[in-house]
């Protein structure tokens, strides 16, 4: 006889949560989700799913508590106070926070949730909207490794490159440094799309060949139909990698690590979301580019 799966709570079903979710009720898991739209509740019982209206009611029966909500203060809302997981989750319960968050919120995240009997792992996530769809994610995780072990099976339901990295916090440590690289190759792939263009390259030809050689990169092959049909609907918000480039800037203070790199392309992230672009995908920053580089946009 076959043991069930752990029953799951999953609380956040936007861009990543909705189809992460989905993946897990293909493999098998009973899923009962939460969040704040109706119409992403009625896409997860259309999948399989069951909806909640509430935190508490979510995460009651729940094994295993699934978080991917945008920030620290979100995690914070739905964890701590009187309607929150640590409130209502079940002594023994796995918490296991999937958002891009300050490291030093999952540290603390972890003990709080260590004083009423919860296990908790940092694990967020890369790959963007098509590798949520696809569960090709890769999950960094933090936290004590035998949680990381239990929680191992539902990670390979969503991802093909699953790694402890560490103690509590790691998890986001890593996914921050992930975001430092994403945007600062973004910011590259960007400046030669303009310089190609306005040297009169055939730019799908030029993107192809710069694909298949050094300068080729997961970012390129994901955001080259981005670059070449200005497409920018969000896989991966601005307003988002503007969060996390602070979770670097701010992280990166504290260990005493220089960044300039990184310092000029939070700058002129933060200068695309003040000019209004903050809900786009972060391919746009071809469009902060092609405003310095007098191209209209």
């Amino acid at each position: 006889m076959t043991t069930p799966l752990p029953q799951v709570a999953w609380i956040g079903l936007g861009i990543m949560g909705s189809p992460m979710s989905e993946n897990l009720i293909k493999a098998g898991y009973r899923v009962t989700g939460h969040t704040l739209e109706q119409a992403k509740l009625d896409r997860l019982t259309a999948a399989g799913g069951t909806a909640a209206a509430s935190v508490a009611q979510a995460v009651a029966q729940a094994d295993i508590i699934v978080t991917m909500v945008p920030a620290s203060p979100q995690v914070e809302a739905i964890a701590y106070g009187p309607e929150g997981i640590l409130a209502h989750a079940r002594p023994g319960a796995l918490l296991i926070d999937m958002s891009s968050i300050t490291p030093r919120t999952s540290v603390e995240l972890a003990a709080a949730g260590a004083e009423r009997g919860l296990r908790v792992l940092d694990a967020p996530v890369s790959g963007g909207e098509a590798g949520a769809v696809e569960a090709t994610l890769s999950i960094m995780a933090g936290g004590e490794a035998a949680d990381f072990e239990a929680a191992k099976p539902l990670f390979d339901a969503l991802g093909t490159t699953v790694v402890h990295c560490g103690p509590h916090g790691s998890g986001q440590t890593v996914k921050a440094a992930n975001q430092l690289i994403v945007a600062v190759n973004i910011q590259a792939c960007a400046e030669a799309v303009v310089f190609l263009e306005k040297s009169g390259v055939d730019l799908g030809a030029a993107l192809d060949v710069l694909n298949g050689g050094l300068a080729g990169s997961t970012v390129l092959t994901r955001k080259r139909d981005n670059f070449l049909t200005r497409d920018f609907a969000p896989g991966f918000r601005i307003d988002l990698h503007h969060k996390d480039l602070g979770i670097v800037t701010d992280a990166a203070r504290t260990v005493g690590a220089a960044l300039p790199l990184g310092a000029v392309v939070a700058q002129l992230v933060a200068s695309l979301r003040a000019q209004g672009d903050g809900g786009l995908d972060h391919s746009a920053l071809l469009r902060s580019v092609e405003r310095l580089s007098g191209t209209q946009v």
